[in-house]
C-alpha cells in the first residue's frame, strides 16, 4: 500500500486563511497506465473554519489534475490563487459577497 505524502501551504485570500495540501503522485500505477502522475489538492479555509469560497460552498474542496497543470500555474499555492481569482468573478460569488456584506431585515 503507498502512503500519501502532502506538501502543505497556506494561502491568505480575501482575509481567509487556506490551507492547500498537495500530493504529487497519489496513486503510484497511474502513471504507467496513463503516461504522467495523478496529482491531488486539498484546498480548506482554516481561518474562519469553513468558510464559503468561491470554488466551494463547504470551505473543503478535493481536486485530481495532472501535474503539468499545478505546474504552468506556477505550483500549487498558485494554482488555487487563480481559480480563486477566476471563480471570484462569477456574478454567482459577487452576489453572495454582497449580500454577506448588506444587513438583511428578511
Amino acid at each position: 500500500m503507498m502512503s500519501h505524502i502532502y506538501e502543505t501551504h497556506c494561502l491568505e485570500w480575501n482575509g481567509i486563511t487556506i490551507e492547500v495540501r498537495y500530493c504529487q503522485n497519489w496513486l503510484g500505477y497511474y502513471r504507467e497506465t496513463y503516461g504522467y502522475h495523478l496529482v491531488h489538492l486539498e484546498i480548506e479555509t482554516i481561518d474562519p473554519k469553513r468558510a464559503p469560497l468561491p470554488i466551494t460552498e463547504t470551505g473543503y474542496r478535493s481536486l485530481f489534475t495532472r501535474p503539468n497543470e499545478i505546474e504552468a500555474a506556477g505550483g500549487p499555492v498558485a494554482f488555487v490563487q487563480a481559480a480563486l481569482d477566476e471563480a471570484a468573478k462569477d456574478q454567482s460569488w459577487l452576489d453572495r459577497e454582497s449580500a454577506a456584506r448588506q444587513m438583511t431585515l428578511f
